[in-house]
């Protein structure tokens, strides 16, 4: 089967691959119909996941149907329509019971699809833990619409949960990629007073505007100003820092009023510094680290019900055998992207 695979810092390539089989009775093999490429997929390319496994198929953000389950497999059947989890999880262990599944203690456990094990831009992918790790679709939901249930949708919802956004509260997202869109998805079933997004790409400035027009919009050169002024206590309530830039980290609390809530999920490059001379007094509760992707089959509900839309992401879709142009349009950030799906059947 085709796959798309980590061959060396730097280097990606469409080789051949045995199609994967049953290694355990938690496992499911899967069909892969849709996957998409993350960032986090060009984080691996250059080297700044040291835990990637040169050799794996890449890929964590996919879905497609069931073809075989192992025998300890009840939540899902073949022939059906599922979302594939980012995170494998064993779900007994001390993390996974605390809902920590991104800290779930199996030697397989947390981000391993498309890191340390085989992932999803290939025709097929095993999925161990497969009772927890897949969800059904609903017949309703195309596969389109639930491509982003699995991975940024899921950090978009996790974020949005833990920053304990209220009615009252201006809300500050700083990036619209894709993961800061949907973080801005989940953060608008909040209804929080005001929703402030800090973006420097004119082409995400105007899909904002265009999509979400109660939204306001503000570069990050005039963010902390736009802030203070659209807010009625020196900042922000809460600040979601999306963008993971070298500096958006300062930024994110910058633009904080005292006694807020700071959540980081973006995936940084280098070191960031935390000045606390700078920062003291302002008393500030940061929330930093990665998803813990438990929430799908609720996202997948707010998809069915109408609530949740990621489709109008997707600007771009691509076939498996032209996966190389889809990473460099992704990369090079051309022809208005934002999300790329990929075709994994043709």
């Amino acid at each position: 089967m085709q796959t798309y695979t980590y061959v060396s810092q730097g280097k990606f390539e469409l080789t051949e691959k045995p199609k994967p089989v049953l290694m355990h009775e938690r496992d499911a093999i899967v069909k892969v119909t849709l996957a998409s490429i993350c960032s986090s997929d060009l984080h691996i390319k250059h080297g700044s996941v040291p835990r990637a496994v040169p050799g794996i198929t890449v890929g964590h953000e996919m879905v497609g149907i069931v073809e075989e389950v192992g025998s300890a497999v009840s939540t899902v059947k073949p022939g059906d329509r599922v979302t594939v989890n980012v995170e494998t999880f064993c779900g007994e262990c001390f993390f996974c019971k605390k809902g920590y599944v991104n800290n779930c203690t199996d030697k397989n456990g947390g981000w391993a699809l498309g890191c340390r094990i085989d992932g999803g831009q290939a025709e097929y992918v095993r999925v161990p833990f497969a009772d927890r790790g897949l969800n059904k679709i609903p017949d309703s939901v195309t596969d389109r619409q639930a491509l982003f249930v699995g991975d940024v949708l899921a950090t978009g919802f996790w974020a949005t949960r833990i920053s304990e956004i209220t009615g009252d509260d201006t809300v500050l997202i700083i990036g619209a990629g894709p993961t800061g869109i949907c973080t801005l998805l989940c953060v608008m079933l909040k209804n929080p007073k005001r929703i402030i997004i800090c973006e420097k790409d004119e082409i995400r400035i105007k899909f904002i505007n265009e999509n979400y027009p109660d939204v306001l919009t503000v570069l990050p050169s005039e963010c902390l100003n736009f802030v203070q002024a659209n807010s009625e206590h020196g900042g922000a309530d809460v600040v979601l820092e999306v963008a993971g830039a070298d500096s958006t980290f300062r930024l994110a609390w910058e633009c904080a009023r005292p006694n807020a809530i700071v959540t980081v999920v973006a995936l940084y490059d280098k070191t960031q510094a935390l000045p606390l001379p700078d920062m003291y007094g302002k008393n500030l509760t940061f929330k930093i680290g990665g998803v813990d992707g438990c929430d799908c089959e609720e996202t997948l509900k707010l998809i069915a019900q109408g609530k949740i839309n990621t489709e109008p992401l997707i600007t771009h879709t691509y076939p498996l055998s032209k996966i190389d142009e889809a990473y460099d349009l992704f990369e090079n950030k051309k022809d208005g992207v934002i999300k790329v799906a990929v075709d994994c059947q043709k």
